[in-house]
């Protein structure tokens, strides 16, 4: 063996080392963190109005330049180099056995001994590959940790503002439909429609979801701070067939949403992803929060989409608690409005399937891992929340 050929076997071992050195730190660091603010509310809730608004200010504003969400674009940059490598690691582990067979022929001692620093080098390009593997999911693991996962543990926006569920009966919720009929159809004559019938968005969502979550902000204080501008995904097909209308993604602190779907979801999506960006990752307080930014917002598209949206919620929830009282409003609804929920209905029965039922039990065990304990059954207390702000009010 050479020296120029023990020194590079030498800098791969060494570099292999450091790398899993630091992807061990960088696991265990998030791991430690998690533990920590689900064990300690008090360290999540200092993160979440000390720390994490750096993040945001930081990496969010620097993916706030782009254009085209900086999150999914690396995702399918590390995609490829994972299995770019794979590939180039399996060909250099096969040519590694080749030349090992091929000196094992060789009688003598020296054949041997050269046979045994093939194996080592073998060893050491899966070790190499490995080390790279682990060090880009310890990196991906704290930027989850840092701005997302420790936010779960924080108190919610409900409990920031001191808004208190109670126990309601079917007639308290039949009002809240009643009033959300009467708001949707006052403005399902007043947006503009296309040809079909189907709402047309008078501006940009993602300027219109930025002013109305600043909008808000001025109302409720825990809202206040920056809003990047929320951003379609290229390939938006790929939430569709998970059921998705929207996703938060920490490694670039970016909200983005599905553009494929029709257009009176996505003033109410972008504003519940942009929820996020101020650490409510519970997703009944970002539903919302949407619902307030939406029919607070001075769009009368953004209205509709609110009204609308809620309007879906506690209906579905009056058809459970009162059949006949759901009847009653469900035919009260403005005809303008049934070519919207119609499309939308259409657009994701596209997308039933395998998929998206595998989709969603993920969806349901990440939240209850995260302490939302009722899973994706946790989106329905949106409805509890709109009962307790507003039955007073109307």
């Amino acid at each position: 063996m050479t020296k120029s050929t023990r020194s590079g076997r030498q800098l791969m071992h060494s570099g292999s080392m450091r790398r899993c050195t630091a992807a061990a730190l960088l696991l265990v660091s998030s791991a430690a963190l998690m533990i920590l603010s689900a064990n300690v509310p008090a360290f999540a809730e200092w993160y979440s109005g000390a720390v994490y608004p750096l993040a945001v200010n930081s990496i969010g504003r620097i993916s706030g330049l782009f254009p085209f969400s900086v999150s999914e674009i690396g995702i399918y940059i590390l995609l490829t180099a994972f299995f770019v490598t794979l590939a180039r690691m399996v060909i250099r582990l096969a040519g590694s056995r080749t030349g090992r067979e091929t000196v094992a022929t060789k009688p003598g001692i020296a054949g041997q001994t050269a046979g045994k620093r093939t194996g080592r080098s073998s060893a050491a390009i899966f070790v190499s590959w490995l080390s790279g593997v682990l060090l880009a999911a310890g990196i991906l693991a704290f930027l989850y940790t840092a701005c997302c996962g420790i936010n779960y543990h924080r108190r919610s926006f409900s409990e920031e503002e001191g808004i208190v569920t109670y126990q309601y009966s079917a007639d308290d919720l039949k009002e809240i439909c009643l009033w959300l009929t009467e708001e949707v159809n006052v403005r399902a004559d007043e947006v503009t429609r296309d040809a079909e019938g189907l709402l047309v968005l008078d501006a940009s969502e993602q300027d219109g979801g930025v002013e109305a979550m600043r909008k808000l902000a001025g109302e409720f204080p825990s809202l206040a701070g920056y809003y990047p501008k929320p951003k379609a995904l290229i390939l938006s097909e790929i939430l569709s067939y998970q059921g998705l209308t929207g996703i938060y993604l920490p490694f670039a602190v970016e909200a983005n949403y599905n553009g494929d779907m029709p257009a009176y979801d996505k003033p109410f999506t972008v504003c519940h992803e942009l929820s996020h960006l101020r650490g409510l990752m519970e997703e009944q307080e970002a539903n919302f929060v949407a619902f307030l930014a939406c029919t607070g917002s001075e769009r009368t598209d953004f209205q509709y989409s609110g009204y609308l949206s809620g309007w879906v919620y506690c209906m579905n929830a009056l058809y459970r608690a009162d059949y006949e009282s759901w009847q009653e409003v469900r035919g009260m609804l403005d005809e303008k409005a049934e070519p919207d929920l119609t499309a939308n209905n259409a657009f994701w029965d596209r997308y039933e399937g395998t998929i998206s039922e595998t989709a969603e039990r993920i969806n349901d065990t990440y939240l209850k891992a995260n302490g939302q304990a009722d899973g994706v059954q946790s989106y329905n207390r949106m409805v509890d929340l709109i009962v307790a702000y507003f039955h007073d009010m109307i």
